[in-house]
């Protein structure tokens, strides 16, 4: 039988939260915002764990052209059906001012279960990500793609962060989200698996104890999807601007098609221990993009900049195959303007300067927000 060759499809989702246009506070989804939605998006919109969240997700795409033309669809429907509620959304990973314990989450069995089983570390998530689903069809090159991935999954996050307040204080991270993520169980990076059958033994062993479901609710930062055939990079903040996401999901996509060449090489990228690699994972939670990341090899830290301009070489062949080259190279922009968290502290800094209070001044941080999302809908 001869194998099929990857076709590198391409899936977004993203996780937004609403808010009150006027005062920036967190809003819960009125039910007529999820019926209108849901009327216009079908079963690419639904509510997520807390009230004030709704999550979306992109069809099957051929390439990042077609992810954009739908994610910008999904995108202008759910802030058209916001604004209709006096609402908007904001794609940032954690709301600069709210309190967690405020927050209620959606009453659904899917949400109840987690609830029960999470306790108290549950009511904490108030956080939203980005996960970006790369279709390989072969289940032995999804767990061989992945075990190279994750070297690269702190550069992912560095380029991504956009959590750096939380409940109105500065948290000196870039990914504070992260954070609060980690202390859920089954999560950080993957572990090195040597095949499928590891892999589905590893799972059978916890499911068949009925601790969990099923594979989804092992939610490692990339995994083989438990619906799809497909890895799904689960690092990333979610990102105020639509074009920041392609960029990041054009860079996964890339990764994944040049990590799959080089095994027709008979090559692949160095495996190096999850210690080392977690070591990175910090640096980009805590810096972004603003220092750097170890190169193991070389013994140092590069720039984030350098890093992202090696990126791009590397990855160039294949971004013209896929035919993202573009958004592949927005990753300079990406640096050029800063981070979302970067941004977002700017924006701070800068009302404060102009002698705003603290707490108007993280209102214009929301309020920026809401214009980052409309950006290019």
């Amino acid at each position: 039988m001869v194998k099929e060759n990857p076709s590198f499809s391409i899936g977004i989702e993203e996780e937004y939260l609403l808010v009150d246009r006027e005062t920036g506070d967190l809003a819960e989804a009125p039910e007529a915002l999820m019926e209108a939605c849901k009327a216009d998006l079908d079963e690419q919109v639904s509510p997520e764990f807390l009230q004030c969240q709704i999550e979306i997700g992109t069809n099957v795409c051929a390439d990042v052209g077609q992810a954009r033309e739908d994610l910008i669809r999904l995108r202008s429907a759910v802030a058209r059906h916001a604004a209709d509620h006096g609402l908007a959304p904001i794609a940032a990973a954690c709301h600069p001012f709210s309190d967690w314990k405020e927050q209620h989450h959606t009453d659904k069995d899917r949400y109840n279960d987690l609830r029960r089983d999470l306790g108290g570390v549950a009511r904490r998530l108030l956080i939203c990500g980005m996960h970006v689903h790369v279709g390989i069809p072969d289940q032995e090159d999804r767990i061989d793609v992945m075990n190279q991935l994750s070297y690269f999954l702190p550069h992912l996050l560095a380029l991504s962060a956009s959590s750096p307040f939380w409940q109105g204080e500065d948290t000196g991270l870039a990914s504070y989200r992260l954070t609060v993520f980690d202390n859920l169980p089954r999560t950080g990076l993957p572990p090195q698996l040597w095949s499928w059958a590891e892999f589905q033994r590893s799972v059978d062993a916890i499911v068949d104890l009925g601790l969990i479901e099923d594979a989804s609710k092992i939610w490692w930062d990339l995994r083989p999807s438990a619906k799809f055939p497909t890895i799904e990079a689960r690092i990333c903040d979610v990102s105020p601007k639509v074009e920041t996401a392609l960029t990041i999901a054009a860079l996964v996509q890339c990764l994944a098609r040049f990590l799959w060449r080089m095994k027709g090489r008979n090559q692949r990228w160095r495996i190096y221990d999850n210690f080392l690699i977690s070591e990175n994972r910090w640096m980009a939670q805590r810096y972004g993009a603003t220092r750097g990341l170890i190169d193991f090899g070389q013994r140092e830290i590069i720039p984030v900049a350098h890093l992202v301009e090696e990126l791009i070489d590397l990855l160039a062949e294949d971004a013209e195959a896929l035919g993202c080259t573009a958004e592949l190279e927005g990753a300079r922009d990406i640096i050029l303007g800063g981070t979302s968290a970067e941004r977002q502290r700017r924006v701070f800094t800068d009302a404060v300067e102009a002698d705003l209070s603290r707490d108007e001044a993280l209102r214009e941080v929301v309020r920026s927000l809401i214009a980052e999302f409309h950006e290019g809908l």
